[in-house]
């Protein structure tokens, strides 16, 4: 999808835009339009994640035509790895970020999912068989990472941080784990920031998305959660407010593709 000046630009906070009405019910949440106890949300994404492992990373290439390899690569190119840092990759699947992070230098990632599935899949890869000394593999949730505070040099989430119950907690759980003077990024779908698009998008999503999880992956209903759940996600603006609030430092975001995906970027200062 051709980029545009509003993708090229960095984003500072402004006034709220979220995508969804705010839930003001603390013993409920969103999974992706029904509500649902808190406590019972976590199951919930397991099962989806459980479901859908074994052809993941297929669906994605079918799903965002490859793109996503695109916005995972402009995800690299902003946070510039290099020799000798340590990343914490939570939620971090079949490990498609981590191998990015040692193609492009870095030393070290310590891969976190809460699904066992997810990670056994990215062991299983043949590309990570090269750098298996440079990879450890934890079962864990994000809003309690296993980690020492000021652990790694970069923290990142990426399309995982919607499916997390607590995410105030995970966004203070990245900040603690960061060096000081570390960064953590954000890739996730986002709001489109273009009608026309947009409702292309939500023809596709809706419609199209759940019948190719149907086919590929055996499950059409988990790729219509994944749907939902993108459209219940917090707006670019508010994101980075809640970046901002849970004490990351000059946060700022860069729209993908009009905005169907979006890259937050905080630092931890001290």
């Amino acid at each position: 999808m051709k980029e545009t000046a509003s993708d090229r630009a960095d984003h500072n906070l402004k006034p709220s835009e979220s995508n969804a009405p705010q839930d003001t019910d603390q013993d409920s949440i969103d999974f992706g339009y029904r509500t649902v106890q808190r406590s019972d949300k976590a199951g919930l994404v397991r099962g989806v994640f459980n479901s859908v492992a074994g052809r993941y990373d297929l669906m994605n290439d079918l799903m965002s035509g490859g793109v996503h390899r695109l916005w995972k690569d402009a995800l690299m190119d902003w946070l510039a790895p290099s020799k000798g840092q340590v990343l914490v990759d939570i939620a971090g699947g079949t490990g498609d970020i981590a191998l990015r992070f040692l193609k492009r230098g870095g030393s070290h990632v310590h891969v976190i999912d809460i699904n066992d599935d997810m990670v056994r899949a990215g062991q299983k890869r043949r590309d990570v068989k090269a750098y298996s000394s440079q990879l450890d593999w934890t079962v864990a949730s994000a809003e309690e990472l296993p980690l020492k505070t000021e652990t790694a040099d970069r923290v990142t989430i990426s399309f995982g941080l919607r499916n997390v119950t607590n995410r105030d907690a995970a966004l203070r759980e990245a900040l603690r784990i960061l060096k000081p003077g570390g960064r953590f990024c954000c890739l996730e779908f986002s709001a489109v920031q273009n009608k026309a698009i947009s409702m292309l998008y939500d023809l596709w999503s809706f419609n199209a998305l759940p019948q190719l999880g149907r086919m590929v992956a055996s499950d059409e209903a988990a790729y219509r959660y994944l749907a939902e759940s993108i459209r219940t996600f917090p707006a670019q603006h508010d994101l980075a407010r809640m970046m901002s609030e849970a004490g990351f430092a000059q946060v700022r975001f860069r729209n993908l593709s009009n905005g169907i995906a979006a890259i937050h970027s905080g630092w931890k200062l001290d």
